[in-house]
Protein backbone atom coordinates (compact mmCIF):
# COMPACT_ATOMS: atom_id res chain seq x y z
CA UNK A 1 0.00 0.00 0.00
CA UNK A 2 1.40 3.37 -1.00
CA UNK A 3 1.27 6.02 1.70
CA UNK A 4 0.83 9.55 0.39
CA UNK A 5 1.89 12.73 2.17
CA UNK A 6 0.07 15.77 0.87
CA UNK A 7 1.42 19.23 1.37
CA UNK A 8 -1.60 21.39 2.01
CA UNK A 9 -2.94 24.42 3.74
CA UNK A 10 -5.26 23.44 6.56
CA UNK A 11 -8.14 25.54 7.79
CA UNK A 12 -10.13 24.68 10.89
CA UNK A 13 -13.79 23.75 10.62
CA UNK A 14 -14.23 25.46 13.96
CA UNK A 15 -12.73 28.81 13.03
CA UNK A 16 -16.20 30.21 12.47
CA UNK A 17 -16.69 30.02 16.25
CA UNK A 18 -13.86 32.55 16.68
CA UNK A 19 -15.54 35.10 14.43
CA UNK A 20 -18.75 36.91 15.26
CA UNK A 21 -21.96 35.38 13.90
CA UNK A 22 -21.90 37.65 10.83
CA UNK A 23 -18.14 37.77 10.23
CA UNK A 24 -16.26 35.05 8.32
CA UNK A 25 -12.67 34.08 9.06
CA UNK A 26 -11.58 35.80 5.86
CA UNK A 27 -13.40 38.99 6.88
CA UNK A 28 -11.74 38.81 10.31
CA UNK A 29 -8.30 38.46 8.66
CA UNK A 30 -9.01 41.39 6.33
CA UNK A 31 -10.24 43.53 9.25
CA UNK A 32 -7.15 42.66 11.32
CA UNK A 33 -4.90 43.19 8.29
CA UNK A 34 -2.85 40.10 9.16
CA UNK A 35 -3.15 36.41 8.39
CA UNK A 36 -1.61 34.32 11.16
CA UNK A 37 0.05 31.19 9.76
CA UNK A 38 0.85 28.23 11.99
CA UNK A 39 3.95 26.43 10.81
CA UNK A 40 6.69 24.07 11.85
CA UNK A 41 10.12 23.83 10.28
CA UNK A 42 10.38 20.96 7.82
CA UNK A 43 13.49 21.06 5.62
CA UNK A 44 13.42 21.97 2.74
CA UNK A 45 9.82 23.24 2.81
CA UNK A 46 10.12 25.66 5.76
CA UNK A 47 13.37 26.42 7.55
CA UNK A 48 15.58 29.22 8.80
CA UNK A 49 18.47 30.60 6.80
CA UNK A 50 21.85 31.58 8.27
CA UNK A 51 20.43 34.92 9.38
CA UNK A 52 17.46 33.30 11.14
CA UNK A 53 14.87 34.30 8.53
CA UNK A 54 12.16 31.84 7.54
CA UNK A 55 12.62 30.55 3.98
CA UNK A 56 11.26 27.76 1.83
CA UNK A 57 8.34 26.93 -0.43
CA UNK A 58 5.72 26.93 2.35
CA UNK A 59 6.95 30.33 3.53
CA UNK A 60 6.64 31.61 -0.04
CA UNK A 61 3.10 30.19 -0.30
CA UNK A 62 2.08 31.97 2.91
CA UNK A 63 3.59 35.26 1.75
CA UNK A 64 1.83 34.99 -1.62
CA UNK A 65 -1.50 34.18 0.06
CA UNK A 66 -1.14 37.26 2.28
CA UNK A 67 -0.19 39.40 -0.72
CA UNK A 68 -3.21 38.14 -2.70
CA UNK A 69 -5.47 38.94 0.27
CA UNK A 70 -3.91 42.39 0.70
CA UNK A 71 -2.79 41.68 4.27
CA UNK A 72 0.46 41.07 6.13
CA UNK A 73 1.61 37.61 7.19
CA UNK A 74 2.52 36.62 10.73
CA UNK A 75 4.23 33.26 11.20
CA UNK A 76 3.45 31.40 14.40
CA UNK A 77 6.11 28.69 14.91
CA UNK A 78 4.45 25.71 16.57
CA UNK A 79 5.55 22.22 17.56
CA UNK A 80 4.20 19.79 14.96
CA UNK A 81 2.66 17.57 17.65
CA UNK A 82 0.38 20.42 18.76
CA UNK A 83 -0.28 22.21 15.49
CA UNK A 84 -3.88 21.06 14.95
CA UNK A 85 -4.95 21.73 18.57
CA UNK A 86 -3.36 25.21 18.31
CA UNK A 87 -5.35 25.88 15.13
CA UNK A 88 -8.56 24.70 16.78
CA UNK A 89 -8.03 27.05 19.72
CA UNK A 90 -7.50 30.05 17.41
CA UNK A 91 -3.78 30.67 17.92
CA UNK A 92 -3.57 31.18 14.16
CA UNK A 93 -5.85 31.22 11.12
CA UNK A 94 -4.30 28.57 8.88
CA UNK A 95 -1.61 25.88 8.82
CA UNK A 96 0.61 25.78 5.77
CA UNK A 97 2.67 22.62 5.91
CA UNK A 98 3.19 19.07 4.76
CA UNK A 99 0.48 16.97 6.34
CA UNK A 100 -0.98 13.65 5.33
CA UNK A 101 -4.72 13.85 4.86
CA UNK A 102 -6.27 11.20 7.09
CA UNK A 103 -9.94 10.60 7.88
CA UNK A 104 -9.30 11.41 11.55
CA UNK A 105 -7.68 14.76 10.74
CA UNK A 106 -10.31 15.51 8.13
CA UNK A 107 -13.00 15.29 10.82
CA UNK A 108 -11.38 18.24 12.62
CA UNK A 109 -10.00 20.48 9.85
CA UNK A 110 -10.59 21.33 6.21
CA UNK A 111 -7.80 20.65 3.74
CA UNK A 112 -7.14 22.57 0.55
CA UNK A 113 -6.32 20.84 -2.70
CA UNK A 114 -2.77 19.45 -2.24
CA UNK A 115 0.01 21.33 -3.99
CA UNK A 116 2.49 18.44 -3.69
CA UNK A 117 2.40 14.68 -3.26
CA UNK A 118 5.06 12.53 -1.72
CA UNK A 119 5.10 8.79 -1.41
CA UNK A 120 7.25 6.02 -0.06
CA UNK A 121 9.77 4.51 -2.46
CA UNK A 122 12.45 1.88 -2.38
CA UNK A 123 15.82 2.57 -3.99
CA UNK A 124 18.38 -0.18 -4.49
CA UNK A 125 21.70 -0.63 -6.21
CA UNK A 126 21.22 -2.28 -9.60
CA UNK A 127 24.67 -3.90 -9.31
CA UNK A 128 23.86 -5.44 -5.92
CA UNK A 129 20.40 -6.58 -7.01
CA UNK A 130 21.89 -9.20 -9.41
Amino acid sequence: MKKILCVVAVISLFLCSFASANESVIEKIEKRGVIRVGMSTFVPWAMKDKKGRLVGFEIDVAKKLAQDMGVKVEFVPTAWSGIIPALLTGKFDVIIGGMGITPRRNLKVNFTIPYEYSGMSIVASRARAK
